[in-house]
């Protein structure tokens, strides 16, 4: 499914016309074209190679998804690849969506494998700055750069809430707590880890995008804007990062401690049983009981053994010794 935008003289002129104008529309020096792809196919892959002159190891990288965030300059254009990310609104998890760009004189192709990324926001960022649009596609790819790492900052400050949440039950009691500490600990770890690797490459990619190129200098100062945002994103990304470690190690001296305190106990109580065990068992005293050599004292002794042992289980338990 394609989707496409025309803009003449900083205008938009045209939209959602079919692919098959798209050479028409390029034979117009002030044409400033947009064209996005949802999971194209081979045949989508060789029009854009051949329409825009794009580079057999761009397309390839375009096709399959997995690959870091990046700017790779080809002689007539540029491929760059991002991630958008997301954290469910219910718990720690990350999901990322894979965008790849062709970025021409006159014309950038966006490539989406997935909805995940919202297209939509992006066309409502440039209809928000029409004043921008005469810039060209250095326009329309600050739009897309500006959404990205709009969503990596708020990504990091969702961790950073999750993380404060965390720290009130760090000390709590009771085994469901603990888990359902342990388990959103390792939740955040698991996202921070996937965050970073997509928000840390970003700084040389608006790095690189902000050289002598693509952007005019009319338009570095937004673009310096973005880099400051992908600069506030790594810092938060950075600090969450120290918080989730220090919470980790918190726990751990927390369980720690429980633990030898748990161990404290357990030993008080062997000692002070194993006194009169110790005094009986030196002196021999097997004295006869109520109910000795019958089977009824058999039954009463064994009853008593297996009634203690189920109440000191349940005393253990209650306390979250066992």
């Amino acid at each position: 499914m394609a989707r496409t935008r025309l803009y003449q003289n900083g205008t938009l002129v045209l939209e959602n016309f079919p692919a098959d104008d798209i050479s028409e529309h390029l034979t117009d020096p002030s044409s400033v074209l947009w064209l996005d792809l949802y999971r194209p196919g081979q045949d989508e892959f060789a029009m854009v190679g051949d329409e825009f002159g794009i580079h057999d190891l761009a397309l390839e990288d375009a096709a399959h998804q997995g690959q870091r965030p990046k700017l790779d300059r080809y002689r007539t254009h540029e491929f760059l690849s991002a991630h958008a990310v997301s954290i469910a609104p219910d718990s720690a998890d990350l999901s990322t969506s894979e965008i790849s760009v062709f970025l021409t004189r006159q014309a950038m192709i966006t490539i989406r494998h997935d909805d995940g990324f919202p297209i939509d926001d992006v066309v409502a960022r440039w209809d928000q700055s029409p004043d921008l649009a005469g810039h060209g596609v250095g326009f329309l790819l600050h739009g897309l750069l500006d959404h990205v790492v709009d969503g990596h900052y708020a990504a990091a400050q969702q961790l950073d809430d999750r993380i404060e949440e965390l720290e009130n039950l760090l000390f709590a009691e009771g085994r469901h707590q603990i888990r359902t500490v342990h388990r959103r600990l390792y939740a955040l770890r698991k996202s921070l880890v996937r965050l970073r690797r997509v928000v840390l490459p970003m700084r040389e990619v608006v790095n690189s995008l902000m050289r002598p190129g693509l952007v005019n200098d009319s338009l570095v100062p937004y673009y310096q804007d973005v880099y400051d945002h992908v600069l506030r994103a790594i810092e938060w990304t950075e600090s969450v990062r120290d918080m989730v470690a220090s919470a980790m190690e918190t726990n751990l001296s927390v369980q720690s401690n429980r633990m030898n305190l748990i161990m404290k106990k357990v030993t008080s109580w062997a000692a002070i049983i194993a006194v009169p065990t110790a005094i009986t068992g030196f002196y021999g005293q097997n004295l006869p009981y109520p109910g000795f050599a019958d089977q009824t004292g058999f039954i009463a002794s064994t009853t008593a053994i297996v009634v203690v042992s189920a109440l000191l289980y349940l005393v253990f338990k209650r306390k979250d010794w066992l």
